[in-house]
């Protein structure tokens, strides 16, 4: 491909070695795989159609299998002058002669090959990512299930507002978590629309069978369009968006949790394999995974601006600021998405609740304060904003007073305006049983969100391994196929 015949000389030194390198790096050589299997696919698909001899397709499959053996070594020290394709292809040219290397572009384009092997790369990071999310929502569940019964207060503003506990807490991350996973699942479903067959742009005229191709590839469906199939990497997009949410959760998560392991919560007590140690003050215990989640957290929105920035007022065709600069943001952040989950999980499954200091600050936050305005709506016949304003009024001089409980002086205030109500059975673990409705952390409430919340788990783990099973079983299926046709070749040969 140095000589085209239309363009004569190769690409200048420089521009080739910032856009290709020097030699094959690890992505290369997956990138390579991908391709190599697509093209596999597609000869198997021309010589059944008839478009290719049985023989000549044999022989090119066979030194694709070589190449696959020694995993493209003999492509390392070749320079890329347009890409990882034409380098493979210019090397079974040169092999294998044109009459046989030269047909891989026989019905196809490297821009359906691209756009192909996009979606295959992206298994791997994709199926990573649901089994971290996994993982983590299981000991989501777990812990939530054990904490069920860890009194704590819930936040609003910074400050104690309600008694809840810390399983409904993690509950209630559960919850946000699976919606955002319900979001990552849902934006990948077009990985299994297969764009083999758009060629260059306009299809081709060849009578290819592109369910063929798709089928052999773990696709479920060839192309509808092709210029939608050429010219749309939306796929990608709708990937970053909704992991940018997953991650924008993992981060307020990360966010409470910092919080609580500080000396002035201690809600929570992280083992020593989850901290770090200070290079200079020696009584440190630094929860710096979750840090490294807060940080992290932002990468997938600056992958999504970067991908979205680099196809604005792209044309709707085959653009490379689209196939191939506005991809490059996906696979690191994908990685961080699952290392993120990784962080987190660990975290969750080693944190320790500190009952004592939980339920203290509860009790001292006057979060019971709701439910005695609550008693007061319920039995003394009172309208809510009464209440509220008599209540805050006895918060107010409990904390003047300094020396009686918040029940005896509510009672005492009440009692001075005519109220008469009980507090006494309203203390943090009996307001906590009594909140079942509106999705509370009562007992029966939370049994239920936790049990729905299983059974979504349940769901996804069964679309993981079955996505996972089909991609797999597409890959065994491409390999008998394959070796079929070689031997069938060579004895016609």
């Amino acid at each position: 491909m140095e000589n085209t015949g239309r363009i004569r000389k190769p690409l200048t030194p420089s521009g080739r070695r910032i856009l290709f390198g020097e030699s094959l790096d690890h992505h290369a050589k997956e990138e390579l795989w991908q391709i190599s299997r697509v093209d596999q696919a597609h000869l198997l698909m021309l010589t059944e159609c008839g478009i290719i001899r049985r023989e000549r397709a044999a022989g090119l499959l066979a030194a694709i299998g070589r190449l696959q053996a020694e995993n493209f070594a003999s492509l390392h020290q070749r320079r890329s002058i347009r890409g990882l394709f034409l380098l493979y292809e210019d090397y079974l040219v040169e092999t294998e002669k044109a009459e046989v290397g030269g047909i891989l572009q026989t019905a196809r384009s490297r821009n359906d090959l691209n756009a192909t092997v996009l979606k295959m790369r992206l298994r791997r990071p994709y199926l990573r990512v649901l089994e971290q999310a996994l993982r983590l929502h299981a000991i989501l569940l777990r812990r939530a299930n054990q904490y069920a019964d860890v009194i704590m207060p819930v936040y609003t503003h910074g400050q104690a507002a309600m008694p809840t506990t810390y399983g409904h807490y993690l509950a209630g991350v559960a919850k946000a978590l699976f919606r955002d996973l319900d979001a990552i699942i849902t934006s990948a479903g077009d990985i299994q629309s297969c764009p083999l067959g758009a060629g260059a742009v306009a299809g081709t005229s060849f009578p290819i069978r592109t369910e063929r191709t798709a089928q052999l590839l773990g696709f479920d469906s060839g192309p509808l369009n092709s210029l939608d199939a050429i010219a749309s990497r939306d796929l990608v997009l709708r990937l970053l968006a909704s992991g940018s949410i997953y991650s924008l959760t993992l981060g307020r998560l990360a966010t409470d949790l910092l919080q609580w392991t500080t000396a002035e919560f201690d809600f929570l007590h992280l083992p020593d394999e989850l901290v770090g140690s200070s290079s200079a003050m020696p009584q440190k215990r630094n929860p710096f995974l979750l840090e490294h989640v807060q940080g992290r957290s932002v990468s997938l929105v600056g992958a999504f601006v970067q991908a979205t920035g680099s196809m604005h007022a792209t044309p709707f065709t085959n653009c490379i600021a689209v196939g191939t600069e506005g991809m490059k943001p996906v696979w690191g952040a994908l990685q961080n998405l699952a290392e993120m989950m990784t962080l987190i999980r660990l975290v969750i499954a080693g944190a320790e609740p500190n009952r004592e200091a939980m339920l203290e600050r509860t009790v001292n936050g006057f979060t019971v304060a709701t439910a005695f305005a609550d008693r007061l709506v319920a039995k003394a016949n009172l309208d809510f904003r009464t209440a509220h304003k008599l209540i805050g009024s006895a918060v107010l001089r409990t904390l003047e007073d300094g020396n009686q409980s918040f029940e005896s002086v509510t009672s005492s205030y009440c009692a001075e305006h005519g109220v008469s109500a009980s507090f006494h059975d309203l203390g943090p673990a009996a307001v906590v049983r009594s909140l079942e409705f509106g999705g509370g952390p009562g007992p029966s409430s939370l049994k239920h969100c936790l049990d729905q919340l299983l059974r979504e788990w349940t769901s996804h783990y069964q679309q993981k391994r079955s996505r996972e099973r089909h991609w797999a079983q597409a890959e065994s299926t491409l390999k008998e196929t394959v070796d079929e046709l070689i031997c069938s070749g060579s004895q016609s040969r």
